[in-house]
């Protein structure tokens, strides 16, 4: 007897609705499967999410949670084109002899928020994929670094919100120690980012005073600095240690960061 090819439990949903919920993540990729469900039942067909997963899935569109990128204006994101078209083509010496810093919040207890959304391989920094974020200090534990691709070098806990004299104190005090240390080039630059305290007159005549080259730097880009690759990996580490308390907090913050190598910064 010749199989029946044809045989077989029939499909719930029609080609027809099937390019229906596709269409739908991809105009909006933060649609739920529960919200899918219930669009279809309003056009007549009942189904599970069991059932609209799959769909999705067949379609390369997998629920991720989304990744969380700056607000950009098209300002923001020309003065960002400037910087890549004007140092796209510098070699690694170049980019080993830039000491990078940065600031960063450390919370006790960390965010538990996150955001799911629908999405192909290759599609996470896509503006609908993205959460958009805003830098704000809340009172908890600040901390200031700095790095280079010889390792790191600077820690540092900031016990209110530094103001532009207290800044240029901390650069006193690393600066003179950096070079050296991590055997930067004659040539090397200094990365720091557009905060108010930074680009103060205090700070602009102190760095040209010591004849410290800046590293041009557009506004609203902590994703291009990584210095924030470090501070995600300091975070993972101290969290993994469940700290109950600030002061604890602070502890395990200094040991984590003694503990990274080197060879993490290269």
């Amino acid at each position: 007897m010749q199989p029946s090819y044809g045989s077989g439990r029939r499909r719930v949903l029609s080609p027809r609705d099937e390019r229906t919920l596709v269409r739908k993540v991809q105009i909006n990729p933060r649609t739920t499967a529960k919200d899918l469900v219930k669009m279809l039942e309003e056009t007549g067909t009942k189904v599970s999410i069991s059932t609209v997963k799959p769909v999705l899935y067949r379609h390369n569109l997998k629920g991720r949670s989304a990744r969380k990128k700056p607000l950009l204006q098209n300002r923001h994101k020309t003065v960002r084109l400037r910087f890549a078209t004007a140092h796209g083509d510098k070699d690694r010496t170049f980019w080993r002899n830039v000491l990078w810093s940065d600031e960063t919040k450390i919370e006790l207890f960390g965010h538990n928020d996150h955001c799911c959304d629908w999405r192909k391989k290759g599609e996470s920094c896509k503006p609908m994929n993205t959460i958009p974020t805003v830098k704000h200090w809340d009172g908890s534990i600040m901390l200031w670094g700095c790095f280079a691709a010889g390792g790191l070098v600077h820690f540092k806990k900031l016990y209110f919100f530094p103001h532009e004299a207290i800044y240029v104190d901390i650069l006193k005090q690393h600066f003179k120690t950096s070079d050296r240390k991590l055997e930067l080039g004659r040539k090397w630059v200094f990365q720091k980012d557009n905060d108010p305290k930074h680009t103060s007159k205090v700070v602009a005549k102190w760095l040209k005073d010591n004849k410290v080259k800046v590293l041009e730097w557009p506004s609203q880009s902590p994703d291009l600095n990584p210095t924030e690759h470090l501070w995600a990996e300091l975070k993972k580490r101290v969290g993994a240690r469940r700290p109950t308390n600030l002061t604890q907090l602070h502890q395990l913050c200094q040991e984590e960061w003694a503990k990274i190598h080197s060879t993490y910064c290269g």
